[in-house]
Formats: C-alpha cells, sequence, structure tokens
C-alpha cells in the first residue's frame, strides 16, 4: 500500500480492501457518499457489494488524513478493468487530482480493456485519456450516463 507519486506531484495510494484499515476505507466510503449521494441528491445503493471483490482496488490521494479524491478499479467478468466511483471533495476539485488516480488505475490495468460508465457531462473528459463511447446514453438514478471503453489498440493513439 505504498504511495506512487502520480504526474501531478502528489501521492496516489491503491489496495485491496483487505489491506485498507477501516478508517481509510470509512473516508473513501464517506467521501463516496458526499458526492454522490449527497451532492447530487441521488439516494442509490452506493454500497454496492463490487468493493468486496477478490481484484478489486482502491485508488485514493490523501492530505493531512482527508480522502480528498478516490476511484475503485474492479475487474468485469469479460476480463475487462472496470473503473468507477471516480470522486474528488468539493474543495479539492480542479487540482488535478482525479487526473492522478486515473493514471495509476490505467497503469494498474495493463494492457487490459477498461471500460467506465460516465456521467455524460464528463464525456469529454474521460475522452482525454483515449476513451470513445460503446454505447446509447441511458438515465442511471436520474443522470445521464454513457457507456465508454478504452481499448489496448488505442491507448496512447
Amino acid at each position: 500500500m505504498a504511495p506512487t507519486l502520480g504526474s501531478r506531484g502528489v501521492d496516489v495510494r491503491d489496495a485491496p480492501l483487505a489491506e485498507l484499515d477501516p478508517a481509510t476505507l470509512y473516508k473513501i466510503l464517506a467521501l463516496r457518499t458526499d458526492v454522490f449521494v449527497v451532492e447530487q441528491n441521488c439516494p442509490y445503493p452506493e454500497l454496492d457489494g463490487r468493493d468486496l471483490e477478490p481484484t478489486a482496488r482502491q485508488l485514493w490521494i490523501e492530505r493531512d488524513g482527508a480522502v480528498l479524491a478516490t476511484l475503485r478499479l474492479l475487474t468485469d467478468p469479460s476480463g475487462d478493468a472496470r473503473i468507477g466511483r471516480v470522486a474528488t471533495a468539493l474543495p479539492a476539485r480542479g487540482e488535478g487530482l482525479a487526473v492522478a488516480l486515473m493514471q495509476r488505475a490505467l497503469a494498474l490495468a495493463a494492457d487490459r480493456t477498461v471500460v467506465l460508465d460516465a456521467q455524460t457531462y464528463l464525456r469529454a473528459w474521460y475522452a482525454r485519456f483515449g476513451f470513445v463511447e460503446s454505447g446509447p446514453e441511458y438515465v442511471e438514478d436520474g443522470i445521464p450516463h454513457v457507456p465508454m471503453q478504452l481499448t489496448p489498440t488505442t491507448r496512447g493513439a
């Protein structure tokens, strides 16, 4: 669980659930709830069971004991890597923390196809990393989303 210095000069930490201390896990889940349930006014089951999967990894950035940004990296049944729950605390937005997390997640995904379900207004942000839309827009919990993917053949293109 040693931090990795991201290109933005921040420590990106990552670990499977079994290696997380309870306080860090609590802070990660609290940030996700603050962003996706409270801020977006979207009551939904944030705890969906996927964090418990053996290959699931939590990535996060903290400063002064507070988790400022997080995402999770999963493995879908197809073998594709799945990025989700990308969240940054309101006061830390605009610092490039999510960029550092995405770069680390893509490095961990190695040469696998990576998929995600982007909130539609963020599709251009994910396109910066090479993601392309892979299906029609849909609405989940009242929020428009679009499926996106990054394949090994399109990485770095």
